[in-house]
């Protein structure tokens, strides 16, 4: 099953909007979290089927992936996160982003929620999370009684430095 949500898509019910006005977040899962990105950053999801191993690479690198004709590295979130790599499920999504020119995916336990967040829900990281949890979570956001977090994407791609790194 391929979700198509393009930033087009994205944009469609924001293009008018005032800054002030609610932004469409895809909703993931990974090792039981609920973890969010916006849908501007957001190309597609596509269901998981496998990857292509790329020797040296990195342990969060699960391979490479052709997704309409382009071949797209990703990223595996449980291992990026510190968990152990999770078994292949029907599931399981990869999410694919852009950030600059760069285009990755995200390999996620599932993918199947679109949620609009006013930017009053949105509060900065605690600092427990911004610094200690790798800097991959910028902020929370508090949804009836779920609390999910707002997955830095320039960083689990390794485009900016981690907290603590040089």
């Amino acid at each position: 099953m391929t979700s198509n949500l393009t930033r087009a898509d994205a944009a469609d019910g924001l293009a008018a909007s005032a800054p002030a006005e609610s932004t469409l977040h895809v909703v993931f899962k990974v090792a039981d979290c609920e973890y969010m990105l916006s849908a501007a950053t957001v190309l597609l999801m596509e269901s998981f089927s496998g990857v292509t191993r790329v020797p040296g690479a990195q342990p969060f690198v699960a391979g490479v992936v052709q997704i309409r004709g382009r071949v797209v590295p990703v990223v595996d979130l449980r291992v990026r996160f510190g968990y152990p790599a999770g078994p292949a499920v029907l599931d399981n999504r990869i999410v694919v982003g852009q950030h600059g020119d760069r285009v990755v995916g995200l390999l996620v336990d599932s993918a199947r929620e679109v949620v609009k967040i006013p930017p009053s829900q949105l509060k900065p990281a605690p600092p427990i999370l911004s610094h200690q949890g790798g800097g991959f979570v910028k902020a929370v956001a508090q949804v009836g009684t779920r609390v999910i977090m707002v997955v830095d994407f320039a960083k689990v791609i390794g485009e900016e430095p981690l907290h603590g790194s040089d």
